[in-house]
């Protein structure tokens, strides 16, 4: 049978025999209304927050999250303005974490043009001195944007997925990693934190990783969080939005019971992605959906990955130096023991290896960069896939994951 697969902004199919399962989270309705939702969510939340001499924060995600900042933003904006809040007291910014700043098309692309030439847009960099001290979490000073940290009213927005190493994202992961400095972010994602085992998809309560990045943001926390989930065909699927602790555990509850999925036994082989565009931008970022098929693979199986990469390794980022000072999976997932950017992709890819070959399809990695990362390059990917299979003495067992990490498949005995 052929299924389709989440790759770049086109999808790809695959070919896989008719008994594979095919393990996709459950599909949920848009809301009818998905602007008229948001409005409804915030509009109660604002009344006393804001006035018409409020200085105002609205962070989003960065180029790398399927948010609909297109449908949750206007909304959002709008109610402000029926509040009085002029324009000029609103500043946007966009939270990247340690990601790469979008370039002016791209920024247009994720918010549209009516709102990047109406309000002022601050593109966060984890680099620049502009960040500020709010206080300590074990111990380690945390480092806010400057902006974030002086504004009145604080308003955040974030998609909640499945996170592989943060249980979710959404929430306060929008303040850190995403508005942070390097030092703050290195603590977050030290490989202590990514080497335990409650650091993974869907735990959050005594995850270290999510536990750390609840704690720094508590420090400066927003007045207003807005979370919301999506479908396959990224619509809003439900809008949760007050207090950022609570919104969040609701977001998270709502995503789980639909991303979650069950199945017996591990697979031979297992297909994935990493969601499609814009969630399969690079290397880095498709080390997800590694992650997730690593959940349900046997032992010395087969993952057949399927990326579109557009934007490379990148080449260029500190991921892509680790990979070529690493020779073995022992290597990538210990290193040196001790934080530096992008070690956290590097662990999560020693793991997953240690576990599986990876097989990798993609139209912007080549052949050489791909085995550079301890990857297989395949050209086909059904080829792969029968390939796989046909080197079991018995017939393999195989799944598909379409939607790559936004599925959480799960062995249960």
């Amino acid at each position: 049978m052929r299924v389709d697969l989440a790759y770049g902004r086109a999808g790809t199919v695959v070919e896989v025999p008719d008994d594979a399962e095919v393990i996709v989270p459950r599909q949920l309705p848009a809301l009818v209304d998905q602007a008229g939702a948001v409005r409804e969510a915030v509009a109660p939340r604002l009344s006393g927050l804001v006035d018409g001499t409020t200085p105002v924060v609205l962070v989003f995600p960065d180029l790398t999250r399927p948010m609909p900042n297109r449908t949750v933003l206007p909304p959002l904006l709008a109610e402000l303005a029926a509040r009085g809040v002029p324009d000029d007291h609103i500043t946007l910014l966009c939270a990247t974490g340690t990601h790469r700043q979008a370039t002016a098309a791209e920024m247009e692309e994720l918010l549209g043009p009516e709102i990047t030439s109406r309000y002022e847009v601050i593109d966060h960099s984890a680099r620049h001195d502009d960040h500020v001290t709010v206080g300590e979490v074990d111990g380690v000073p945390i480092r806010l944007l400057r902006h974030y940290v002086e504004a009145k009213v604080r308003i955040i927005t974030g998609f909640v997925e499945p996170h592989f190493f943060a249980g979710f994202s959404g929430g306060p992961k929008a303040v850190c990693p995403g508005l942070a400095d390097t030092a703050t972010i290195l603590e977050a994602h030290h490989p202590r934190r990514i080497a335990h085992p409650d650091a993974t998809f869907v735990t959050r309560h005594g995850n270290p990783v999510h536990d750390f990045v609840r704690a720094a943001v508590a420090l400066a926390p927003p007045q207003l969080a807005v979370d919301v989930t999506i479908n396959q065909a990224r619509q809003i699927t439900g809008v949760f939005a007050g207090p950022m602790t609570e919104t969040h555990d609701a977001a998270c509850a709502f995503a789980e019971a639909s991303a979650v999925q069950r199945v017996s036994a591990p697979f031979d082989v297992v297909v994935s992605t990493n969601g499609g565009h814009p969630l399969d931008r690079n290397l880095y970022q498709a080390v997800k959906g590694m992650a997730a098929a690593e959940r349900i693979v046997a032992r010395d199986g087969v993952i057949v990955m399927a990326a579109a990469c557009g934007d490379g390794v990148p080449e260029d980022g500190a991921f892509a130096e680790l990979l070529t000072r690493a020779t073995t999976p022992e290597q990538l997932r210990h290193g040196t023991g001790d934080p530096a950017l992008d070690v956290w992709q590097a662990q999560v890819l020693g793991r997953v290896l240690q576990a599986a070959e990876v097989h990798m399809f993609s139209d912007g990695l080549s052949a050489d960069t791909i085995r550079n990362a301890q990857l297989h390059p395949v050209r086909d990917l059904s080829a792969a896939v029968a390939a796989a299979l046909s080197r079991r003495l018995a017939p393999g067992r195989l799944a598909v994951l379409p939607e790559g990490p936004l599925t959480v498949a799960t062995v249960v005995a």
